[in-house]
């Protein structure tokens, strides 16, 4: 078993112990501490750790050799490991301002725009970040997600302007329009395509499954079942994420507005713009924490052809980011 499975079994048990894992490792201050030395020293820590991680781990070490190889896929290419570490990093500080600016837009034209920004990056995101166990014709499987991402992006950016194009076509301005389709509508539709964009970018874990190990780390078989449940679980956690983001801030800035907290209207942009990062910055390490990164599937759950050949009870995957 990967160090990193081994280190969230041990670790990650309880949504609590995730939640202060994911809120460690998403510090953006950690981009300025990515040389490729400190990379290779975190990485020879997890090592070293793999052996006595059943035993409890000071916050220093938790942090250092979490971060440096958070990705399971095990990589030798050191520099390439702080390429995604530091894309990893940066999610917050690119989704931000993209959430933000999706937000207050007012054209069809412009919103499609920035949500096919925001759909790319955090489709790039999820297909860096999958289980990626599926290795045959490995050349055509990745050719196949990039148009599937694509098509996914496209999709999902039209049908997050589609309502503003509907209400400027038939110039739709009453107040009830302008409360579902500025207020109501984009917190949905922003759950929905985001985690249809997962499900699309990691469909070949569900065609060609994932690597489940029994307890003692020894991959047993490769799980079209675990497959789905993880990328499904996934999914879920970035619908939730986006959604709650979206959602969230309006019926905040309702009641700020409400309550008549913020008595200067040239105010109320700032105030929006803090209470988006406050919810995004919160929300990042609950959906992320919502399920194990470590799954667990039993055993009734698997293809009898994996059953075969183990009499193990329960088994673990990766289920990705």
């Amino acid at each position: 078993m990967d160090a990193n499975l081994r280190f969230w079994r041990a670790e990650g048990q309880s949504f609590l112990q995730r939640f202060l894992l994911w809120a460690d490792a998403l510090d953006p201050l950690l981009l300025l501490k990515s040389s490729v030395s400190a990379v290779r020293g975190t990485r020879l820590l997890i090592q070293i750790n793999e052996k006595t991680l059943s035993e409890p781990i000071q916050n220093n070490q938790k942090l250092g050799g979490f971060s440096a190889q958070y990705h399971p896929s095990a990589l030798t290419d050191v520099i390439f490991t702080e390429i995604k570490f530091s894309f990893f990093l940066a999610f917050m500080p690119i989704t931000l301002p993209l959430v933000i600016v999706s937000s207050v837009q007012r054209h069809a034209r412009h919103s499609f725009f920035w949500q096919f920004v925001f759909h790319t990056y955090t489709t790039a995101f999820t297909l860096v970040n999958g289980n990626g166990t599926p290795k045959a014709k490995e050349y055509s499987l990745h050719q196949k997600q990039i148009f599937l991402g694509l098509g996914a992006i496209s999709y999902s950016a039209c049908i997050g302007a589609l309502p503003l194009a509907f209400m400027n076509r038939y110039a739709l301005k009453s107040p009830l329009m302008q409360l579902v389709v500025r207020k109501l509508l984009p917190a949905p539709l922003l759950g929905l395509t985001s985690a249809f964009t997962v499900a699309m970018v990691r469909s070949p874990e569900f065609d060609n499954g994932i690597e489940v190990m029994d307890r003692n780390g020894k991959v047993i078989g490769v799980s079209k079942k675990a497959g789905e449940k993880a990328v499904m679980e996934t999914a879920l956690s970035r619908g939730v994420l986006f959604g709650t983001t979206f959602f969230l801030p309006e019926v905040l800035m309702y009641c700020v507005q409400r309550a008549r907290f913020v008595k200067n209207p040239r105010a109320l942009g700032p105030v929006r713009m803090f209470v988006i990062m406050s919810v995004l910055g919160g929300m990042l390490p609950v959906s992320f924490s919502m399920f194990p990164q470590c799954g667990e599937i039993k055993r009734a759950d698997l293809e009898p052809e994996i059953l075969a050949s183990t009499e193990e009870t329960e088994f673990f995957y990766n289920r990705g980011i």
